[in-house]
């Protein structure tokens, strides 16, 4: 094996890949990729928030697996995955295999032959898929949907989930030797909120990204990003990214991003996130109850009921997404909900 590269190799290496940190737990993280890239074939899982980065932590193996990195790297998004398809979309099927099958179709395991597959969300994968999956995963071969012949496929396998599939395992939601199969290197890339040191680098790193599209940025004001670092951002760097494309279409002249840009992107309500984002919303709660004559008990009550409301009715939030934005448990929500009488969440 080749020798370990230090610290600052590791950064500009992976920050090439678009990987960007100075926070030495992650560094601790991209030490471990390394050694799986030089390793070629080792199955890695990668566990993180959504928006952490794991899509891009895959590439970056990929790219530094010197074996596999002039082949294709293949992403399957298993939470989107149709179930009616998804055998035939992992591995191929033969013509007449079932209706609307009129040729012969490689699926994304041949798609990938001599690469890597990206198994992203691999913690909403069918379950009546996983023991299909962990058969190619075990002995490196798929049968297409309608055939008799078996195809060798040679492929590393890189998973993510958005959640620890331990609690998944025990609840026989995820397959125990499925998981097993998958964890043989596990990464976990921590929140967004736990490495505050690499916003103003993030910043940056994310707009020189589309500096073909707007005016080259230089610096970051400092009061920009103590701003940044007292936001909760559960979308993490995928979040951050998106706001500071807002901030650079919206911007008009100047080479540093500050507070204005901030405030030009997020909108009126910015306003009152700097000092104490709840004291604009306690202010008018009093109002209402001082004018109303609603008691107090259920003034709370009702504020309480239309948060949660307001939590769980986001197009496409599921209940488990609506508690990790609320900082509380999935159980603690439901229980709320049945307490005001709300409808429940989608559960995933």
């Amino acid at each position: 094996m080749c020798e370990q590269p230090s610290d600052c190799e590791l950064q500009s290496t992976f920050a090439q890949l678009r990987f960007v940190t100075c926070s030495p737990s992650v560094i601790s993280v991209l030490r471990q990729a390394y050694k799986a890239a030089v390793v070629s074939g080792i199955t890695v899982l990668l566990e993180g928030e959504t928006g952490t980065g794991k899509q891009v932590l895959a590439q970056g193996i990929h790219k530094l697996d010197r074996k596999r990195s002039s082949s294709s790297f293949i992403t399957v998004h298993c939470s989107t995955i149709s179930e009616a398809l998804a055998e035939s979309e992992l591995f191929g099927h033969r013509r007449g295999a079932f209706s609307g099958a009129v040729s012969d179709r490689k699926g994304l395991f041949q798609a990938a032959q001599g690469g890597t597959l990206f198994l992203d969300d691999v913690n909403d994968l069918p379950l009546h898929l996983q023991p299909k999956l962990l058969d190619v995963v075990q002995r490196g071969i798929a049968r297409p949907v309608g055939s008799d012949r078996e195809v060798r496929v040679d492929v590393r396998i890189i998973a993510a989930c958005n959640q620890s599939l331990e609690p998944l395992v025990r609840e026989g939601r995820f397959r125990s030797d499925l998981y097993y199969r998958l964890n043989v290197v596990k990464l976990s890339l921590p929140p967004l909120r736990e490495r505050l040191a690499d916003v103003p680098d993030l910043i940056l790193a994310l707009a020189r990204r589309y500096s073909s599209l707007y005016e080259p940025i230089e610096t970051v004001d400092p009061e920009l990003v103590s701003l940044l670092q007292s936001k909760p951002f559960f979308g993490n760097v995928r979040e951050l990214e998106n706001a500071v494309q807002r901030m650079l279409f919206l911007k008009i002249q100047g080479a540093s991003l500050g507070l204005a840009d901030w405030m030009a992107q997020a909108g009126p309500e910015a306003a009152y996130a700097g000092a104490d984002p709840l004291a604009k919303a306690a202010g008018e709660l009093w109002t209402a109850i001082s004018q109303s004559g609603i008691p107090y008990s259920r003034a709370v009550r009702e504020v309480e009921k239309r948060v949660l409301e307001a939590a769980i009715n986001v197009p496409g939030t599921t209940r488990r997404v609506a508690a990790q934005r609320l900082s509380t448990s999935e159980r603690t929500l439901y229980n709320k909900m049945r307490v005001h009488g709300i409808g429940t969440a989608r559960d995933t």
